[in-house]
C-alpha cells in the first residue's frame, strides 16, 4: 500500500502536461528521449530534466541499450491514474436532499461554489 505523503507526492509530481504526456507514451511501451522530443515537441533536456523528477520519485527507470536511455513505466499506479485522467463525466455529484448532519431541511438546490 502507498502511503499517503507519497502519493500526494505522486500526483504533484505528475500535475505537468509534459510529464503527463511522458508518462501516457511510457504506457504505451518503452521510448527512448529521442522519441519524446519528436511527440513532444519540447527540446531534448528538457524532456531529460522531466525524466529525471520522474526517476527520482520511481515512477519510472530505464535500460541502457547501446547509446541510448530507454524508459519504462516503474510505478504500477499510474496507468490508474492516466485512465482516470482520461474519464469525462455529464454531471456534477448530485446534491445532498437535507442537511446530513442534522437531518432537517431540503437542500436549497444550487450549490456555492
Amino acid at each position: 500500500m502507498i502511503p499517503v505523503e507519497k502519493r500526494i507526492d505522486l500526483l504533484k509530481v505528475v500535475a505537468h502536461p509534459a510529464r503527463v504526456k511522458i508518462l501516457e507514451e511510457l504506457n504505451r511501451g518503452v521510448k527512448c528521449v529521442s522519441d519524446f522530443e519528436d511527440s513532444l515537441d519540447i527540446s531534448q533536456p528538457n524532456v531529460s530534466q522531466h525524466l529525471k523528477l520522474l526517476r527520482s520519485y520511481a515512477l519510472v527507470d530505464y535500460f541502457i541499450d547501446g547509446r541510448l536511455k530507454c524508459y519504462f513505466l516503474k510505478e504500477p499506479l499510474i496507468p490508474d491514474l492516466l485512465e482516470l485522467l482520461k474519464k469525462q463525466y455529464a454531471e456534477d455529484v448530485p446534491a445532498p436532499a437535507c442537511c446530513p448532519v442534522t437531518k432537517k431541511g431540503t437542500y436549497p438546490g444550487e450549490r456555492r461554489r
